[in-house]
């Protein structure tokens, strides 16, 4: 009984330790920080999160292999490109340039959920329905209508495409929606955040993934909107060459953009990403792509990411632009709102 007892503990113990997300721990961090040239890591996850926890956060199935891309869902150019008369400035925050549009700046917390793609193509297209409309529209579109009601885009909390969420948004719409509980538009996300409680403890730590939701056709936040009436919708959909995402940010606004995660990301806190050396890959991640600028001459992507403003740089980071880091450069969705 006693040889069961300590095999069982030994099989428990090993499961255990295998199952621990070992990139979370404070001396994977310090290796970090001993490679790393261009920016800081730090402690945003409990180390003590399993790595499949993690793993599931990463829901985007969206990031393009070179020699796969389909080369005729690449937007190069549009007419409204010719307004910028060339000249792309070398720092770029929509935050800035927008400030009426409060949603460009506002990080989202995806919960304990793998909606990546879906919070990042929803949060973009809100933002360029309020740069289209000058501000009149300035509020969140429902990451909960494109999680749970997009079956062609994906499993939901288990990952989804970004540029199908784009193609939905122009033949079926999206409506209105806040945050958790925020009563705010017709169907906020319902989804829990992971916010920080007082011992710095992450509150999703141990639970398991959220289940998919039932699609719901009806206004359940803002009673008083019409379901039918609400949608907004985009005249197509699209992914961006790196020649054109500058234009099309300057343009229309911020846009979705997917890249490969490795072990090291977790732990971003400021500067310029890239991967290090020893970084093992976990998963396809999607976030909104607001800017871009320079730091110490080496160029970089400024991004929205959506596991709250505890993690990174108050929810922000920057990665290393024009070398298509982690398949970023190739990897950017968008569309363009209809208006009228």
């Amino acid at each position: 009984m006693a040889r069961v007892f300590i095999l069982l503990s030994v099989i428990f113990i090993s499961v255990y330790v295998t199952e621990q997300a070992y990139f979370l721990e404070e001396d994977y961090i310090n290796k970090i920080n001993e490679q790393a040239t261009t920016w800081k890591a730090g402690a945003n996850f409990d180390p003590n999160m399993a790595e499949e926890h993690f793993v599931k956060l990463l829901g985007s199935k969206g990031v393009q292999i070179p020699n796969q891309i389909n080369h005729k869902m690449y937007k190069t150019e549009d007419e409204s490109y010719e307004n910028l008369f060339g000249r792309i400035p070398r720092h770029f925050d929509a935050r800035k340039k927008w400030r009426h549009c409060s949603t460009i700046g506002r990080v989202r917390d995806q919960g304990n959920c793998g909606s990546c793609w879906a919070l990042a193509t929803s949060s973009a297209f809100a933002d360029r329905l309020c740069v289209a409309t000058n501000g009149d529209f300035n509020q969140l579109l429902s990451a909960e209508e494109i999680t749970f009601c997009c079956h062609k885009c994906g499993f939901g909390c288990h990952g989804g495409s970004p540029i199908k969420a784009w193609e939905r948004f122009k033949t079926h719409g999206l409506v209105t929606g806040g945050d958790y509980k925020s009563e705010e538009g017709c169907e906020p996300y319902r989804v829990p955040p992971c916010p920080y409680d007082e011992q710095g403890n992450n509150t999703c730590a141990g639970k398991p993934t959220e289940k998919n939701h039932r699609c719901t056709r009806m206004c359940y936040g803002d009673q008083e909107i019409d379901f039918d009436e609400d949608h907004r919708y985009t005249r197509d959909y699209y992914y961006l060459t790196y020649g054109s995402i500058q234009k099309d940010v300057l343009t229309y606004g911020p846009i979705e953009a997917s890249f490969d995660v490795y072990s090291d990301f977790p732990s971003y806190k400021s500067g310029i990403y890239e991967r290090t050396e020893n970084a093992t890959y976990l998963g396809g991640h999607a976030v909104k792509l607001i800017g871009w600028g320079e730091q110490y001459g080496i160029p970089y992507w400024l991004m929205v990411n959506s596991w709250n403003e505890g993690w990174g740089d108050n929810g922000l980071f920057k990665i290393r632009r024009g070398t298509n880091e982690c398949g970023v450069d190739n990897s950017t969705t968008a569309g363009v709102p209809v208006t009228n």
